[in-house]
């Protein structure tokens, strides 16, 4: 995941380990050699059109409103067709009103209409006080979330490691995430949900106290499962 930090100092930009305390949980619970943070990418204000996700001071949060109402006039003053001026006047308003792109409500047939343009706010848009930015750990995690992602755990062996996807992901494309081998010989998905793991007391508690349950392709992943990949070599 992309992350760009609008307006914000004092955060490193590059890759950024997401300091999740379920995975010092999880590591204290399940023995092995090395844990392994889910990581962003954290880019800076230029970068916004790459970026997944926005996170932006309280102050800064206009700037990004004025990028794309700017565009917006722009367009709208070169006579556009009329399906999309229709769907402009729609942004305008939103803009105006100092609502994101993102939360405007625009049906599939309206966002086809303006797919070949580039918004700013057409990502989900994070603002932040100055309390929050004191906690920034904090910040990006509440980012990660509120941009449309999750986490997935393996654990054991030789590494307890947090996986990042998209909230909405099937357990064959995020066995994909770890490996294409084992996205191609998917058999089936051995999950233990972590509040099950966290009760039970580890993996091998959990799987003793009948906590596992074997998914197909099309299991919608749920924050911070505990998966192992069962896979035809």
């Amino acid at each position: 995941m992309k992350i760009c930090v609008f307006g914000i100092s004092g955060i490193p930009l590059g890759k950024h380990n997401l300091k999740d305390p379920r995975l010092d949980q999880a590591d204290r619970l399940v023995e092995a050699k090395k844990k392994t943070y889910a990581q962003v990418d954290l880019l800076g204000d230029e970068d916004t059109l790459e970026a997944d996700a926005i996170v932006v001071h309280r102050d800064r949060f206009p700037d990004l409103i004025l990028h794309d109402l700017e565009f917006v006039e722009t367009r709208l003053g070169r006579n556009p067709p009329e399906a999309e001026a229709v769907v402009l006047r729609k942004i305008r308003e939103e803009l105006e009103a100092e609502r994101t792109l993102h939360r405007a409500g625009l049906s599939p047939e309206e966002l086809q209409v303006i797919a070949a343009h580039s918004f700013h706010t057409h990502k989900p848009v994070i603002v932040a006080s100055d309390a929050e930015i004191a906690s920034p750990e904090t910040l990006i995690l509440r980012t990660f979330a509120e941009g449309g992602y999750i986490s997935f755990l393996t654990v054991g062996g030789k590494e307890n490691r947090a996986w990042p996807i998209r909230a909405g992901t099937t357990a064959w494309e995020a066995a994909g995430t770890i490996h294409s081998d084992i996205q191609k010989g998917f058999i089936r998905a051995e999950i233990i949900s972590f509040q099950d793991l966290v009760e039970t007391g580890g993996e091998t508690e959990a799987k003793r106290a009948g906590k596992v349950r074997l998914e197909l392709k099309t299991y919608r992943m749920q924050d911070y499962d505990v998966v192992n990949f069962r896979f035809n070599k």
